[in-house]
């Protein structure tokens, strides 16, 4: 009997660095597996790494589907272990705990960054690693080298890796959920028993920071308020957001804000009722280091 798995994408493409990848609004993969069954991918060959110093057997040319065939590298959680060995070329790799349970199969576009990134958050469960690297790694020849390696692991043990299972939060980080932006008013045709400018004053010296932009905290409407939104996030600032463009809900608050702060443009950020400034004077801070510690006071 066929055997269906679904995978979230999200998980199925994995990428733990600075140069990470998680893509946005991506279906569920279905991988309808059959022991006599064979995918259709397209051919990827995974190149061996070397090193100028010594040769690795450990990377060897092989079939992507050939996870049992690529021979592991212990890490050493407790020193850099192989970390300047390891390539830091983009492909698939496989971390096994020290009694060689695989834990996770992932992806990177450095991998040698990823795995060191392991060893420091979960130096428990890295005992090896085998790694592959993909020649010409584009997004497809990426996603088809994981699929080999989690195929041919299910086609054995009739499960998934532990850390690859939905909802597991260790091998990939959670990306914090955003707070939603502040709406004013119930309603553009709702009478209002207090005059806008009012809100305005009650909403800026009731909320620390507040973030006057154009469009949503998630989806800004503007290059400002985009760099504003940036670096409040980059340094970790609660704030309030409010999109002076919404006209439903925040009827006439563009010129409300600027009447109120005798400031023309947006975005502007308040701080304890306070205007500090738009996207010039904050980028001015961030670069001289004084936001974190003139927001988090």
């Amino acid at each position: 009997m066929a055997t269906l798995i679904n995978l979230s994408s999200t998980q199925l493409l994995s990428f733990h660095s600075s140069t990470s990848f998680h893509p946005r609004n991506t279906p569920t993969l279905s991988l309808n597996l059959h022991p006599n069954s064979s995918s259709n991918l397209r051919p990827i060959s995974i190149k061996p790494y070397h090193h100028s110093r010594k040769p690795h057997t450990w990377l060897v040319t092989m079939a992507v589907k050939n996870l049992g065939e690529t021979e592991s590298v212990t890490v050493s959680p407790e020193s850099d272990g192989p970390a300047g060995e390891l390539p830091p070329e983009a492909g698939v790799y496989a971390v096994y705990d020290k009694d060689g349970e695989l834990q996770f199969i992932g992806l990177s576009r450095n991998i040698a960054a990823t795995i060191s990134a392991h060893r420091k958050s979960v130096p428990e469960l890295c005992g090896s690693v085998k790694v592959g690297v993909v020649d010409e790694p584009d997004r497809e020849a990426l996603t088809q080298a994981w699929k080999s390696w989690m195929e041919e692991y299910i086609k054995i043990t009739g499960k998934v890796p532990p850390g690859n299972e939905s909802g597991n939060a260790t091998w990939i980080k959670q990306q914090p959920k955003k707070k939603p932006d502040l709406r004013l008013t119930p309603g553009r045709h709702v009478q209002l028993t207090v005059s806008l400018e009012e809100l305005v004053d009650k909403l800026v010296k009731e909320n620390k920071v507040v973030a006057f932009i154009k469009g949503s905290r998630t989806a800004p409407l503007c290059g400002f308020s985009q760099k504003v939104i940036g670096i409040l996030e980059k340094e970790g600032v609660d704030y309030e957001s409010v999109d002076v463009l919404d006209e439903d809900y925040n009827y006439g608050l563009r010129e409300t804000v600027k009447k109120y702060s005798n400031w023309p443009t947006f975005p502007q950020i308040f701080l304890n009722g306070e205007l500090v400034g738009g996207c010039d004077i904050l980028t001015s801070m961030h670069e001289k280091g004084e936001v974190a510690g003139l927001f988090k006071k």
